[in-house]
């Protein structure tokens, strides 16, 4: 293991309503992979071949794995949405405790809490069983508090202004 590895092993959230979680996760993995780092991102309620990002990520050399349906979750999410992001769930579980990556992203796993979906408690053994030296980034809007404690770094992306509000939908390239 190369001396700066054995540096490694913190726990970040990116959290808030603001635009840029995944892209501020996206831009650390692009960081651990040019200097050598092995990098995983589970993606939680995102469907795969829809957002740029698991196009072009494996051409860097980052594993994405997408659970999520190819349907958006709003309110109350249907049986099937648990189900998939209960299986995202235990295979994160899997790649967080196997010490194979220097860093993994559970995208969207905060959405999954917000909704229901999983059950905090098994995030947060997921979090302490974690292998030492692996990096852990989780993303999302509605980051129960309670893990901010587990945490080493925990960033709100606050929205100011958006687009959105002047009736501008999401665009490729930007949002997806």
């Amino acid at each position: 293991m190369a001396d700066w590895k054995e540096k490694l092993g913190l726990v970040h959230i990116y959290t808030g309503n603001g635009k840029g979680k995944t892209t501020a996760a996206l831009g650390l993995a692009l960081r651990m992979l040019g200097n050598g780092g092995k990098v995983i991102m589970i993606q939680f309620l995102k469907s795969a071949d829809v957002y740029g990002e698991q196009k072009k990520a494996p051409e860097c050399g980052i594993v994405v794995e997408s659970y999520g349906l190819p349907k958006f979750v709003h309110g109350k999410p249907e049986p099937e949405d648990i189900e998939a992001a209960k299986k995202a769930l235990k295979r994160a579980g899997e790649v967080v405790k196997s010490g194979e990556w220097d860093l993994v992203i559970l995208d969207e796993i905060c959405v999954a809490l917000g909704f229901g979906m999983i059950a905090l408690d098994e995030v947060k053994e997921l979090i302490k069983e974690k292998a030492p030296n692996t990096e852990l980034v989780l993303t999302g809007r509605y980051c129960p508090e309670e893990l901010y404690e587990l945490a080493d770094y925990v960033t709100e992306m606050r929205e100011i202004k958006h687009p959105y509000a002047k009736g501008v939908v999401a665009r490729k390239g930007v949002e997806y």
